[in-house]
């Protein structure tokens, strides 16, 4: 019997009197926000202006009935899902328990507190910045926090670390109640976890169900199971306290679950039943391997799934607000749709954000999408006290048995650059090693101890497990590559490294002009106004794109061209990058950019800005993620090699056209050349000296296009010979002719009667998103892109054009 607790609640600030409604699941500054008690916090520099909620004890309260069959049950608990971060809860006035981990369920047992008719609840959540504050008087010598938290001391408490600021967020000390709240009354015996694990045979797959559950008292009861059409019963006499137990199951012909690109996602329903309770889930049957071993060049890091090496091409991932009320399922959903869109398959949890909802999951592993999770803990030095240990092991236990039955799941990681800090304080390095190797091996029983059968990797990045030696070493494991970004060297000193997996590498731009207008006001748009300042978090970031614009562009006329060649070069960055490791295959079989979203609306590493609008780089990974490309690469010796890489599960055949042209549009040299690429692989195809191909480099570009056995064109490139500054290239017009398709959608045809390169369309009336964007445009042939509709509904989208001649006068 369950009594569900959602919808409206009071709130108010602990020590006063004024009370108003807020929304549970929810937060404080949501609540405020919309009673008009705070301004809106991503408004120009509003945050400023919030800052005291953090300081702030919060007490939320309702009333709601309980029926006196509810009190015949044994035993009553409160569930608390999640709940940020210091709580204690009283019911009709009395304690009736207390939170200390936002990344922890809690389950009181409330019965004795309960009473017929009308019950007051009440939970009162207490200042994490104070009590973080109180945590650093009690540690036995200074723990190093990130600088990028506005906060100190965060990482003392196990709450969303970037809660408190980073170098792409705002800071929002959140509070609040952020998941589900409700009684369950029970006889016998609660259930704690519904988990599940796999032995994969020919034609077969043995699935072990285990059932933890909790028992009021000691004696006997049932369960039942159900995997598909199969079904277990069991009588089982239970101890007080944790039971666990089993039931198997064998699933011949086992429908196999896959990412995408590589099979389908067929789900099993499961459920489990008591006598009290049932247990819904979906899971996927697949085998999952990290492939870790000491090769030629030095330790190899990929994944299998079912047998096939999976190249990951993917992001990294953020929280999807800064509101924790505003992360819905429907903003989850569009952001993973456009992952996938993007060609897509793995996406990792940043280890400063959170666990993310069930949602997330459930989503990711209907559409195939590989999730690589790190646990919470980002860029700062971490207690090993034995207090902080328990508390971190119980949170990663009952998170791991929470996500482990997620097909998607494809590693557990400890953490983010936790251990390059360790490493970078030359004052501190051994005691900060003790410490980090203290805290890892504590997390690496924990998952072990949740039974966890997915890879544990000790932190992102890592040479792999026990090797501390060198974490730049690129010949091993996982690599963040922040040498063209931080590093201020050009996109070519993406070839300096022969990573195995690069998990983090990024370059920043500017949102559009649309995003802007919501957080800057007219006399604020200009790149180096305190309000565009305020929403860069990167204290050199601006330095760094200005400084890369003068490398390879002339400089742009007027900040509407200055934010498009912002997010052209953030894109081409990415490009270079990701072409180039992804014909170093399979010696590199990952690439996972910095940062897919946003959570409020900045200059940022994002693809995919806080208001769901791809910028330029989300449309050029659709490109250069998709299954079989072409890639250009130009060495330091005068040539050109153009690789084919070929991600397919069998070998594609067709034909490669290589035209150059001058930039009037004529065309000087046309090449065809039949290829053939093996399954899963990449192959040069072929080789030119650029004195003899191009002798004037200023003057002309290569334009490369795949085209399949069947005719189809499947991939699209083009190379220019030297700095896009240095070639003349030709002022046109773009005509656009936009008209009605099928299906609600929008068709644009566009013609130019010159090269047009890197043709951005916006749409100025309303929102949606672009079958293809900042492409090339050649004047002997029409382009046709489908506009798919996502903002209100308008007669006719307004749709601008720019390309990047017209960005300089």
């Amino acid at each position: 019997m369950r009594i569900n607790l959602e919808g409206q609640w009071n709130l108010r600030k602990c020590g006063k009197d004024e009370i108003f409604s807020a929304e549970v699941p929810g937060d404080v500054y949501s609540a405020l926000l919309e009673h008009g008690k705070i301004p809106d916090p991503f408004y120009a520099d509003n945050e400023a202006r919030v800052q005291w909620v953090r300081d702030c004890d919060w007490e939320y309260s309702r009333e709601f009935m309980i029926e006196s069959d509810v009190l015949e049950h044994e035993s009553v608990f409160l569930n608390l899902d999640c709940i940020d971060t210091f709580s204690e809860v009283y019911i009709n006035g009395k304690k009736a328990g207390k939170t200390e981990n936002m990344f922890l369920r809690y389950r009181f047992d409330v019965k004795k507190y309960l009473k017929p008719g009308k019950n007051i609840i009440s939970v009162k959540i207490f200042s994490a910045v104070k009590k973080a504050e109180a945590e650093s008087r009690r540690q036995p010598f200074p723990v190093m926090w990130t600088a990028n938290n506005k906060v100190p001391h965060m990482n003392l408490i196990r709450k969303v670390q970037c809660h408190a600021g980073w170098d792409w967020g705002i800071c929002m000390v959140a509070a609040g109640i952020y998941s589900d709240i409700y009684l369950d009354a029970v006889n016998r015996c609660r259930i704690e976890h519904v988990y599940t694990s796999q032995k994969h045979q020919p034609d077969c797959c043995n699935v072990k169900v285990s059932v933890e559950l909790y028992a009021v008292r000691s004696g006997k009861t049932g369960i039942s199971a159900k995997l598909g059409d199969l079904t277990q019963r069991k009588s089982i006499m239970l101890s007080q306290g944790i039971n666990t137990i089993d039931l198997e199951f064998e699933v011949k012909n086992p429908q196999l679950w896959f990412p995408v690109g590589y099979g389908n996602q067929p789900l099993y329903d499961l459920t489990v039943s008591t006598v009290d309770e049932t247990v819904e889930k979906r899971i996927g049957l697949r085998k999952l391997e990290l492939i870790s071993e000491d090769d030629d060049i030095g330790r190899s890091m990929y994944f299998k799934v079912n047998g096939i090496p999976v190249f990951c091409k993917g992001a990294n991932w953020i929280p999807v607000d800064a509101f924790p009320q505003r992360q819905t399922r429907d903003k989850y959903e569009q952001l993973l749709k456009d992952a996938v869109a993007a060609n897509m398959n793995m996406l990792r949890v940043w280890g400063g954000g959170q666990y993310e909802k069930d949602c997330f999951y459930e989503l990711c592993d209907e559409m195939g999408i590989l999730v690589w999770q790190d646990l919470m803990f980002a860029c700062a030095e971490y207690p090993s006290t034995d207090d902080f240990l328990a508390n971190i092991c119980r949170e990663v236990e009952y998170q791991v048995k929470r996500l482990r039955d997620y097909a998607c799941i494809a590693l557990i990681c400890g953490d983010n650059e936790v251990l390059v800090l360790s490493l970078d304080d030359t004052d501190n390095k051994s005691r900060c090693l003790v410490n980090y190797d203290r805290r890892n091996s504590a997390l690496r029983n924990a998952v072990k101890r949740a039974g966890e059968n997915r890879p544990f990797w000790p932190g992102s990045p890592s040479n792999g497990p026990f090797d501390f030696d060198n974490l730049r070493d690129d010949t091993k494991g996982d690599m963040h590559n922040w040498q063209v970004w931080f590093g201020g060297k050009k996109f070519d000193g993406y070839y300096d490294v022969t990573p195995r997996f690069c998990s983090e590498f990024g370059f920043q731009s500017y949102p559009g002009g649309k995003t802007i207008a919501a957080f800057a006001p007219e006399d604020q748009r200009n790149v180096t106004a305190p309000v565009m300042d305020y929403h860069q978090r990167s204290p050199s970031g601006n330095s760094k794109i200005i400084e890369m614009f003068t490398r390879y562009f002339r400089f742009p006329e007027g900040f509407d061209n200055f934010l498009y060649l912002s997010q052209l070069q953030h894109a081409l960055a990415m490009k270079t990058a990701v072409e180039y490791w992804r014909r170093l295959r399979p010696v590199c079989m990952g690439t996972l950019y910095w940062q897919i979203n946003d959570l409020w609306p900045a200059i940022s590493w994002s693809s995919i800005d806080c208001f769901g609008r791809w910028k330029q780089l989300h449309y050029h990974a659709k490109r250069f993620f998709a299954p079989v490309i072409i890639s250009p690469f130009q060495d330091k010796n005068g040539n050109l090699d153009i690789w084919i890489t070929n991600d397919l599960l069998e070998n594609f055949t067709g034909e490669l056209n290589a035209a150059l042209y001058d930039f009037s549009g004529s065309v000087l040299k046309n090449k065809t050349v039949k290829v053939n690429v093996p399954r899963q692989s990449a192959k040069q195809v072929k080789k030119y000296k650029i004195a003899e191909l191009a002798p004037s480099a200023n003057d002309c570009f290569l334009y490369l296009e795949l085209v399949d056995a069947d005719g189809i064109t499947v991939h699209c490139n083009e190379h220019f010979f030297t700095e896009y500054k240095n070639c003349e290239l030709p002022e046109t017009a773009v005509s656009c002719d936009v008209r009605k398709a099928s299906g609600g959608n929008w068709e644009i045809k566009l013609a130019s009667e010159a090269p047009a390169f890197f043709v951005e369309l916006r749409a100025e009336n309303t929102d949606g998103v672009f079958s293809d964007n900042s492409f090339t445009l050649l004047p002997d042939r029409e382009k046709i892109v489908e506009f798919e509709l996502r903002g209100s509904v308008m007669e006719k989208p307004e749709i601008s054009v720019r390309h990047l001649r017209m960005t300089y006068l």
